[in-house]
């Protein structure tokens, strides 16, 4: 148990390494390819056909903030380890608007995405979380993570100078409180984490639940939505679509069915590790990376149970 959780915990990263061609000094070498244009540390965009539902990004996480004519409903502080990241997201929300921020709402527990919401807190912000993760982070005690001031069970609807906001809880996925929320005259959801736009899951983290998680999605594809707003920048930045959230559950449930085989074959863990690919899938993002954790979750699940 204990190896594996250190794998689930702990990505690896490998370097390639590469040589400089080696050019004769009678052949006309190759202009240089322009660089790339470097990515922006963050932006700010408004979710097109909305008045009012805006988008903000910092690095590789994304928030979802709302501004009504009483004040504004934010989301994710995502200010672990970069304090910047939380004074530029307010910074961002008061260029919108001078309404203040009236309610910030954590889509699950895990730090990556609600740490660092004390600037918020100052401005007199209502902390929002599902009710397990208030409990989770009690116990946790991680001084950069606020607590929340209000707890949502099942579900929550919260009404805002005319525009209203469903807090969801659609059972144990990649955290085992992760809030939906739902736009419901936008048709619009902002989901984290378990419904990757064409990207592999987040390692399966050891907190996750693969068979509950499948029936999460179900539940997120019976809510009525158009675009759903991830986590993390899906390909070109687009929003996620119904199509997406299918994909995903399909993936995972093509992968459950080849690591049932290598289970009966007595594979699990390292040779299944090794031996199963996905190549309809090699194209998202973190497949070569994550693929090998997911197929170790998945390994421990349907061998242990859990």
């Amino acid at each position: 148990m204990s190896r594996f959780l250190f794998a689930l915990a702990c990505g690896a990263l490998s370097a390639t390494a590469w040589s400089m061609p080696v050019y004769s000094q009678t052949a006309p070498q190759p202009s240089a390819a322009p660089a790339a244009p470097a990515r922006p540390a963050f932006a700010t965009t408004k979710v097109e056909g909305t008045d009012n539902v805006y988008i903000f990004r910092y690095g590789g996480h994304l928030s979802m903030f709302i501004v009504t004519p009483k004040g504004v409903i934010a989301t994710d502080p995502i200010g672990l380890a970069r304090p910047q990241a939380v004074t530029t997201y307010i910074a961002e929300i008061k260029k919108v608007t001078d309404q203040p921020v009236k309610y910030v709402i954590y889509s699950h527990h895990h730090f990556d995405h609600i740490a660092g919401g004390k600037p918020f807190k100052d401005l007199g912000a209502k902390f929002i979380a599902h009710k397990r993760a208030k409990e989770r982070l009690l116990e946790l005690k991680r001084d950069e993570v606020v607590i929340p001031d209000q707890t949502v069970d099942k579900k929550r609807t919260i009404t805002l100078g005319g525009t209203t906001l469903e807090l969801i809880h659609v059972g144990r996925n990649h955290s085992d409180n992760t809030l939906v929320m739902r736009l419901p005259k936008e048709k619009i959801i902002f989901a984290v984490d378990f419904i990757p736009v064409q990207a592999l899951q987040w390692r399966n983290m050891p907190d996750s639940w693969p068979d509950e998680w499948e029936e999460s999605i179900k539940k997120v594809l019976a809510l009525e939505w158009d675009r759903m707003i991830p986590g993390h920048p899906g390909p070109g930045d687009r929003l996620g679509t119904k199509d997406d959230a299918r994909a995903v559950l399909t993936y995972m449930q093509e992968l459950s069915a080849e690591v049932k085989k290598a289970v009966a074959e007595g594979k699990c863990y390292e040779t299944a590790m090794k031996e199963i690919k996905m190549p309809k899938y090699a194209s998202w993002a973190n497949y070569e990376q994550w693929l090998a954790g997911n197929i170790e979750r998945y390994c421990h699940h349907l061998r242990v149970g859990i």
